[in-house]
């Protein structure tokens, strides 16, 4: 029984407050009043949340705590929990009630409702029923779910109010999860998170290389014929929409709905999926060795700046619609890829390869094959060859004008011109002459070429000529490798008349080695030589210096010696000269006085015969040798002696007395005085010289 009272009484204290009109409201949750019956009666108008006390739910919640005077049978309490927005998430809401929308504009306005939490506020300010352009960031909020509908992602709070087609909302619950609505737009890389933090908190942004390229979804359409909506920007005193963040900004600022030209960049951004949605694309990068030809499809329509004689599109100054006149330099950009395309020409020189199989990395020649050729000579062999270009980076944009890229430029231009030049030079050649003067092919298409694509803007550097391949099946004979074994062959031919013509020459060269080697074996000798031979010249030099010196000596000592002896011989000859005169003196007058003797005496005789006769009878006296001669030479003398001799005077006189004494045997003796004076002096003459020379002896 005990029990019984106390619930009776437990009962009774909670029924009792209950039908008082007592209500307590959680703190983590609101109140959703719902009015049963008013004396104002029913809401007008197809709306559904009263404002002004009709019956229906009511705009006004109820928050924590408790609440009087709402009796059970005019009021019904719907607590429903509060609206919980994760960090870093993104809340949609979604009025049930409000002013209707026009038929051009998607999503209702932003009104000053206290971020939805005041219903009153929004119904009365000119809230619109439908999908809402505001959000609500991360945090908690007391929201009416009877007049709206919370999307977040991992709940909907559809309150009290039961639709028949609420599957809608998971609907769009699913849409925005594919399209990450749920979580602010993110340009750039982030950090992973660590130890579980999150990656907003630990990691720092870092440099990324895309972009976003924004979708509106409301507002008034871009006029025709466009196809990007402008960029709008805040002048002064305006407010700027913060790049779609602030959508009735946006809205006031003339944006209109489409692929807009503004572009988000690095950060993160809270915007509203339903108002425009978000593709992220790379930027565009502009690689060193190429530019960036700019083909606008935005803007007002320029002036050509071609010219006319240009006819092949329109070149146009930055910003307007066309080909832009400057093309962009290597490096990274922000551009809108749905309002302007970027086409990359090489300014650098590249390869293009006309070989079957093969491609460059760039993949412009990934389509282009071996040329096939007809030579004069009926050969049909297949060219592989290779093209070295360059574009002026100045000419970019006519090319890109004239041809729209590079792969139209090669497959429309390049291709059949230099196909073209190759099977004509093919059809005036033989096939050795493609294999033999390939250098010289190679220089005259350089030329060519290069004068022909100079009128398309493009500079052809060189032309490079590959072995020519044959078209042959399996099994058969390939005619150029025959060609080019007879080409071995002529060519072996040659180089060994070379070879023999080396080996003589090296034979000779070996010789002159060999010479050059003998002579470095006998080079210290030969140093030596060399040495020795300078070392005697120089002591030649030095003995003929001191024979020099000697000489010089000697000369000069035999110079005082000569004076000397001259000096001497001047003295001794004047000696002698006074001597001799003296002895001379004496001579002559012993000789005059022994003159005299024998003039007496010949006087004495009174014959000169007689006293000739005597002195030879004298000589013969005291001679030593025989008188009569053992041998007999007949000679003759001269005046002075026998001989020449002047001291032998005994003959002389000998022979001059023979004379004498044969001519007066003769009877020739002179007759007259003359004659016998002639004798006489003859006879005193003959004395004379033998006193003369009896003194000398």
């Amino acid at each position: 029984m005990l029990y019984t009272y106390l619930a009776i009484a437990a009962f009774v204290l909670l029924l009792v407050p209950w039908l008082l009109g007592i209500r307590y409201i959680p703190h983590d949750r609101v109140g959703i009043v719902e009015k049963l019956w008013s004396r104002k009666g029913s809401l007008r108008g197809g709306h559904i949340i009263a404002v002004d006390g009709r019956a229906g739910f009511q705009a006004d919640l109820l928050r924590g705590g408790l609440h009087f005077w709402y009796v059970p049978w005019q009021y019904r309490i719907h607590k429903h929990p509060l609206v919980v927005i994760g960090e870093n998430r993104i809340g949609y809401l979604y009025a049930r009630d409000g002013e209707p929308l026009p038929p051009t504009q998607t999503l209702a306005r932003i009104v000053n409702g206290g971020a939805f939490q005041d219903a009153v506020v929004f119904l009365t300010s000119g809230g619109q029923r439908g999908r809402q352009r505001g959000i609500l960031r991360e945090g908690v909020y007391a929201i009416n779910t009877a007049q709206f509908v919370v999307i977040t992602e991992n709940r909907v709070y559809t309150g009290p109010v039961h639709e028949s087609d609420e599957e809608r909302y998971k609907t769009w619950q699913a849409q925005l999860g594919i399209h990450d609505g749920f979580t602010p737009v993110v340009i750039g890389k982030f950090a992973a998170p660590q130890n579980g933090e999150r990656a907003a908190e630990t990691g720092a942004m870092l440099a990324g290389d895309d972009i976003g390229v924004v979708t509106v979804h409301d507002g008034p359409s871009i006029a025709s014929g466009e196809i990007i909506a402008p960029e709008v920007t805040a002048s002064a005193g305006q407010k700027d929409h913060n790049n779609y963040q602030d959508l009735e900004a946006f809205l006031a600022l003339g944006g209109h709905r489409g692929k807009q030209l503004q572009v988000l960049t690095d950060g993160t951004y809270f915007i509203n999926r339903w108002f425009a949605t978000i593709e992220i694309h790379p930027k565009t990068m502009v690689p060193i060795g190429y530019v960036g030809v700019v083909v606008s499809y935005y803007g007002v329509a320029g002036m050509d700046l071609t010219g006319t004689a240009f006819r092949y599109g329109e070149q146009v100054e930055s910003g307007q619609r066309g080909v832009w006149k400057r093309a962009l330099p290597p490096g990274k950009y922000a551009l809108n890829p749905y309002a302007l395309k970027i086409e990359m020409v090489p300014t650098v020189n590249f390869v293009l390869r006309w070989i079957t199989g093969q491609m460059e990395e760039h993949r412009y020649d990934e389509h282009l094959k071996s040329i096939e050729l007809i030579t004069a000579d009926g050969y049909e062999p297949i060219l592989p060859l290779s093209l070295v270009l360059h574009i002026d980076y100045e000419k970019a944009p006519r090319v890109i004008q004239r041809f729209g890229d590079v792969r139209r430029l090669i497959s429309q231009t390049l291709d059949p011109i230099l196909s073209s030049y190759f099977r004509d030079i093919a059809q005036t050649s033989h096939m050795l002459d493609l294999l033999t003067k390939r250098d010289e092919i190679q220089r005259r298409a350089t030329e060519e070429l290069a004068r022909r694509f100079q009128d398309y803007d493009i500079n052809c550097i060189a032309v490079l000529i590959g072995r020519p391949e044959s078209k042959t099946k399996a099994g058969e004979e390939d005619p150029i490798a025959k060609l080019f074994d007879q080409l071995r062959q002529r060519r072996l031919a040659t180089e060994q008349v070379g070879t023999f013509s080396k080996q003589e020459e090296a034979a000779a060269k070996q010789r002159e080695l060999r010479d050059v080697q003998a002579a470095a074996d006998k080079q210290t000798e030969l140093t030596q030589t060399k040495i020795g031979i300078e070392i005697a010249g120089n002591k030649a030099e030095a003995q003929l210096a001191e024979a020099q010196r000697l000489a010089k000596r000697d000369i000069a000592r035999a110079e005082g010696e000569a004076r000397t002896k001259v000096l001497l011989a001047e003295g001794e000859s004047k000696a002698k000269e006074l001597i001799g005169k003296g002895e001379a003196s004496r001579i002559a007058q012993t000789g005059l006085s022994e003159a005299a003797v024998s003039l007496q005496k010949v006087r004495a005789y009174g014959d000169p015969k007689l006293f000739a006769l005597s002195l030879v009878a004298e000589q013969f006296a005291h001679s030593t040798q025989p008188l009569v001669p053992e041998r007999l030479f007949m000679m003759g003398g001269g005046a002075d002696g026998n001989n020449g001799h002047p001291a032998a005077g005994g003959p002389s006189l000998f022979n001059q007395m023979l004379t004498l004494l044969l001519a007066e045997k003769a009877g020739i003796m002179p007759a007259d005085e003359k004659g016998k004076q002639e004798l006489e002096q003859l006879a005193a003459d003959l004395t004379k010289k033998y006193a003369v020379g009896t003194a000398q002896k």
